[in-house]
């Protein structure tokens, strides 16, 4: 069953965890133009999220802000913005609401956020992340800078991205996707059964 085709009155908490965590086993061990695979690197996003104080939303933001990426091919991504924070945000949008969904739509933005207003943030990049930065339109200018200050869910987005910056840690020891089964369970918004 493909998550993306299956609406939230349709399953349990459990059935789309373990349907969640299957993309993730099937998908997740490609690499993307980094060091880590896309699970090594969504795990340690989370773990961070979750060893700076994060709740479970933030958390949960954290762990999926890649989601979209596990339905793109490396090909498909390496030099096009498919803005897979726009993509997977308005699915997780269906599933967890805004708490978990704004987060992800900006952590794009929020690069671009940073490296205006932070020029020395510039340098923590990795090559992958120079690269689609380019494609993602590079610095914000001013008034990018204000409309991105003046969204309520800035902050958040700016937390997830540095979390995100670090999660690239070949030698990092997570936990695995099973940890995040009861916060998963707690954020959902489905339907009653």
């Amino acid at each position: 069953m493909d998550l993306r085709r299956v609406t939230p009155d349709q399953i349990t908490a459990d059935e789309f965890c373990d349907l969640l965590f299957g993309l993730w086993s099937d998908r997740g061990n490609e690499r993307y133009d980094e060091v880590v695979s896309q699970s090594e690197h969504a795990l340690q996003c989370a773990a961070l999220a979750e060893a700076d104080g994060a709740g479970p939303e933030l958390q949960i933001a954290a762990l999926l802000h890649d989601v979209a990426h596990l339905w793109e091919s490396e090909e498909e991504f390496r030099d096009t913005d498919l803005v897979h924070e726009v993509v997977g945000a308005r699915w997780l949008t269906e599933w967890f609401g805004n708490a978990v969904a704004a987060p992800v739509a900006l952590h794009v933005a929020a690069k671009r956020y940073l490296v205006a207003v932070e020029p020395e943030y510039a340098d923590t990049l990795s090559p992958a992340s120079v690269h689609s930065l380019k494609l993602q339109g590079g610095p914000m200018n001013q008034e990018e800078v204000a409309r991105f200050e003046a969204n309520k869910h800035h902050a958040d987005a700016v937390r997830l991205r540095r979390w995100d910056d670090l999660a690239k840690d070949p030698e990092a020891t997570t936990s695995g996707f099973e940890h995040y089964r009861e916060p998963i369970r707690a954020c959902l918004t489905l339907a009653p059964r």
